[in-house]
């Protein structure tokens, strides 16, 4: 009798350690994927930022010193202003990285579901892995610039593809992948700072961050357990919606068959993909609002926060903010396994209440240390990875297992949105400060 329970028992066992190893290695796969998507955003933003100044300085000096030097070297003291800041806002990088993402976004939801997974990963791979090679080895401003916009495409359409994948799986690679795009930004900026500090110039960094984009294709292709409804290679939109309802539904926790509805089978129409997004609005636009302030601050204040008698330098205050910044988004982009925070109006509020802050503290110079700005965008940083992870965590929740897949896709507008706009308010803004 009990051989015969051993032996019965061992399968079920068996089973649920295969099961945990499945979910672990899905769990890392997102991670990866997170972290090699946004890892070309970030990187660029500095990287490209080096390769064009020094492009430009070739340029001004090769050819009329005396309008083109003037305006590039208008650079650090700024014409007298108290602000010690450059003429140039950091927004015009972002903006270069920003809104080709924003394009995708606005407009991939609706037809990529026509385009297998498999194929749009080795797209991004190849956008990216692309991007690195001609921003590292550019002999003009434009193929640079080609390089930054093939990164925003590399890095938006991956976005959104990796989002609308999560439907496929259990909802803990949500966790994965919101901790993945957050160690992105800590990992891209000591990566890229680190090499560069050693000695190495900012075109072979880029060459050897191009590591970064194989990662993602061995990530996806051979770590990742894809379920059999997953559309790799095939257009299967007719066929696989009732297999992927009764999957969804068994993998999914906290949801009951009471109160499941019955799935339609065919995808969804145009009609209906617009009613989904109307029913997003109140994800998207607290995330918007988020970005919108957190960005606004990045580009258009973070520069102008400086304190001449501290004891680092102007330069090094700017890199420990962003630096502190990114390990606060990293922290709670990687805390929905121990708090969600449903409430994402009053994130957006927090946020607009930092950027309003920060703005009265750029104009009356009131606060007296940068220690206090250290704590600010510390708290910044928590903000917003606690508004993106809880944003989409509760989007695959809260929506039909019919409408996952574009929802998660569609709703990832929110943040490039604010992000751009972000990016267009910080121009007049830092240029009137800088002229004060």
């Amino acid at each position: 009798m009990e051989q015969t329970v051993s032996v019965n028992a061992d399968p079920v066992q068996h089973s649920d350690m295969n099961g945990r190893f499945t979910q672990w290695r899905n769990w890392v796969g997102f991670w990866l994927l997170g972290l090699c998507n946004n890892f070309a955003y970030v990187v660029m933003l500095s990287a490209a930022h080096d390769i064009l100044k020094k492009q430009e300085s070739e340029n001004a000096t090769a050819n009329t010193p005396s309008t083109l030097t003037v305006d590039f070297q208008g650079g650090n003291s700024s014409n007298g202003s108290r602000y010690d800041c450059n003429p140039v806002s950091t927004a015009a990088v972002l903006l270069a990285d920003i809104l080709p993402t924003l394009v995708i976004k606005l407009f991939a939801p609706f037809v990529i579901h026509k385009l297998p997974y498999g194929f749009r990963v080795l797209f991004c791979v190849i956008m990216a892995a692309t991007s690195f090679l001609l921003v590292s080895l550019s002999s003009a401003v434009w193929i640079s610039i080609l390089g930054v916009i093939f990164a925003s495409i590399s890095s938006g359409l991956g976005e959104l593809s990796f989002l609308s994948l999560t439907a496929f799986f259990s909802r803990d690679v949500l966790a994965g992948w919101g901790s993945g795009t957050g160690g992105a930004g800590v990992a891209g900026a000591l990566l890229y700072s680190g090499l560069t500090q050693v000695g190495l110039s900012p075109q072979n960094t880029l060459l050897i961050v191009l590591v970064v984009p194989f990662v993602m294709l061995i990530s996806y292709f051979f770590l990742l357990v894809p379920p059999p409804s997953l559309p790799q290679w095939r257009n299967r939109e007719t066929e696989y919606v009732a297999v992927v309802s009764e999957e969804r539904r068994q993998l999914m926790d906290g949801s009951e068959e009471g109160e499941q509805e019955k799935s339609t089978p065919g995808p969804l129409t145009f009609k209906e993909k617009l009613y989904v997004m109307k029913g997003l609005l109140k994800f998207v636009v607290p995330l918007g609002l988020v970005y919108f302030a957190e960005y606004f601050i990045n580009q258009g204040l973070m520069e102008l926060l400086y304190f001449p008698n501290f004891f680092l330098s102007h330069a090094e205050q700017y890199r420990w903010y962003q630096t502190l910044y990114q390990f606060g988004v990293l922290l709670s982009r990687s805390s929905l396994c121990c708090v969600k925070i449903r409430k994402l109006w009053a994130l957006s509020f927090l946020q607009v209440v930092n950027a309003v802050l920060l703005l009265f503290a750029v104009r009356y110079q009131f606060l007296p240390s940068a220690w206090l700005v250290f704590a600010v965008v510390l708290y910044e940083g928590l903000l917003g990875g606690a508004a993106y992870v809880n944003t989409f965590y509760f989007i695959s929740k809260e929506t039909e297992d019919r409408e996952r897949e574009f929802a998660m896709a569609a709703a990832s507008v929110g943040d490039s949105l604010g992000i751009a706009l972000a990016g267009l308010a910080a121009f007049p803004v830092h240029r009137y400060f800088c002229h004060l």
